[in-house]
């Protein structure tokens, strides 16, 4: 069983899907994937923080068990942890969202694997099998990550990304991981929030290469893309946000088209759903 973690709500829902569906075309094993989702309303902090719909939940899983009878998917609504933990903590208005927090609470959710957790973000789409990376060795660690694009270069040169981690779950719980990292972000507010808080609390990890989260460029030998902001140089310096689900933008932008097939299906897949709902109307 390959054991996929997610962390959102519906705005982030076509990035779910289209990460899980990169994840099931590019992979070659019959091993199934078990997906999770944590997500919550927060409509205090923000009223676009609502949950995942019903109707959301039953699309993908409906998808990914067209691929696989054997894969699973599980929505926690972690609502009550995360008042109970983060709430009004000093890093939930950081410059991302209060979900991004949300994958500290894994240590406190029930029916967690007690092996290899895979945490993605959303904005993440696999060009390679999924197993280059899952089967990496992570026995005698916490976890492993790459590095932060950017921040190797502007904090240290070890300053991780966590938007693509494998967690050893066994080590991690062992070596309070979690815990203490939910301390940290109690204690102070840290620019990049879940990322610092993580890297404070890690007592062992293990470096992946850049392909494994390759936050700017996509090559051949990428197996993870991970569409976060981005530094243009030209006509003059500046940031885009682009994702992988706003389809015009990475062909015109970032002229890719080696994910045509999963972003083709997806276009597919959301206009179908929104005909069935228009139709119930």
């Amino acid at each position: 069983m390959v054991n996929i973690l997610f962390c959102g709500n519906d705005g982030v829902f076509d990035g779910f899907l289209t990460c899980a569906l990169s994840l099931m075309k590019r992979t070659s094993s019959d091993e199934p994937f078990a997906f999770r989702i944590f997500t919550m309303e927060l409509t205090r902090v923000s009223p676009k923080y609502t949950g995942l719909p019903e109707s959301h939940v039953a699309l993908l899983e409906r998808v990914i068990k067209q691929y696989n009878p054997a894969n699973t998917l599980t929505v926690t609504d972690v609502g009550e942890l995360y008042e109970r933990e983060l709430g009004h903590c000093p890093n939930e208005g950081a410059y991302c969202s209060p979900y991004t927090l949300l994958r500290l609470l894994a240590d406190l959710v029930d029916g967690m694997p007690d092996d290899k957790l895979l945490y993605l973000d959303a904005d993440i789409m696999f060009q390679r099998d999924v197993h280059l990376l899952y089967d990496i060795d992570v026995s005698a660690v916490e976890y492993a990550a790459a590095r932060d694009h950017y921040g190797k270069y502007l904090l240290y040169p070890n300053y991780i990304n966590a938007g693509v981690i494998l967690f050893n779950m066994k080590l991690a719980r062992q070596n309070g991981l979690f815990e203490k990292a939910r301390r940290e972000l109690r204690r102070k507010k840290f620019l990049f929030a879940d990322q610092t808080a993580l890297i404070h609390a890690t007592t062992k990890k293990k470096m992946l290469p850049q392909r494994f989260n390759d936050q700017k460029f996509l090559h051949k030998h990428t197996v993870v893309r991970h569409f976060s902001k981005r530094l243009f140089w030209l006509p003059y310096p500046h940031t885009k946000n682009i994702k992988q689900w706003q389809t015009d933008k990475v062909h015109d932008i970032f002229r890719y088209r080696q994910f045509d097939d999963i972003l083709d299906e997806y276009t597919a897949l959301i206009n179908n759903d929104m005909t069935e709902v228009h139709h119930g109307e």
